[in-house]
């Protein structure tokens, strides 16, 4: 059977609809950063999702050819992520979508070096006859943060934003968001298939202990 980050994994994938505090360790992604709207169909966005997912699945069928990956073992490819900002704005302000940046990504196993991401870039591009030059290996270590599971629009994730943020108040820690530690979302729906009421996505954001404040 397929490895599956999701279920391996829970603590990372499956939180609870409620708060809680989690540390996640460092990760490799296949990263594509870009600008604007996400709902534009012909924004930066749409096209990083194709992107990600063309290299994803290169890795993830090597296997069937001529390129062999040391340690490489089937495997499910884990989740849609993004990572969120506005330049200007602490926090995220859902009404201004056209002023998003953000980094799309897809963790990668551990066996995938930066030689077989490269190896893989280069083969999606000759496959797709694509423009690949904007995907990148990213490494992110992002540490302590306080995360829950979100049902529902994106657009109402500022109530469970809030929760969040209580929650981490309570238990002695306050939000950490800055340049380098960013509001992330891990997305296990898809919203051209799934109820915008029953969509599931973990929201996560960068924490440190109150005593640790500067």
């Amino acid at each position: 059977m397929a490895f599956d980050y999701k279920k391996e994994y829970k603590e990372f994938y499956m939180p609870k609809n409620k708060p809680g505090i989690v540390e996640i360790p460092k990760m490799n992604y296949i990263a594509v950063r870009g600008k604007g709207n996400p709902n534009d169909e012909e924004g930066e966005y749409k096209k990083s999702i194709g992107l990600l997912y063309a290299v994803a699945f290169t890795i993830k069928m090597s296997y069937k050819g001529t390129h062999k990956i040391d340690g490489y073992f089937e495997y499910v490819v884990p989740p849609l992520e993004g990572f969120w900002w506005q330049e200007g704005i602490e926090g995220i302000d859902y009404s201004k979508k056209e002023n998003f940046e953000f980094i799309s990504v897809i963790r990668l196993p551990d066996f995938v070096s930066k030689d077989d991401f490269n190896w893989a870039v280069d083969e999606a591009a000759k496959k797709k006859k694509e423009d690949f030059s904007k995907v990148e290996f990213l490494t992110y270590d992002e540490g302590l943060c306080v995360q829950c599971m979100h049902i529902g629009s994106y657009d109402d994730e500022p109530a469970t934003v809030e929760k969040m943020h209580d929650y981490a108040a309570q238990n002695g820690y306050v939000l950490d968001i800055n340049d380098k530690r960013l509001h992330h979302e891990i997305y296990l729906s898809d919203p051209r298939r799934c109820d915008v009421n029953r969509l599931k996505t973990v929201v996560r954001h960068p924490i440190k202990s109150l005593t640790n404040k500067k």
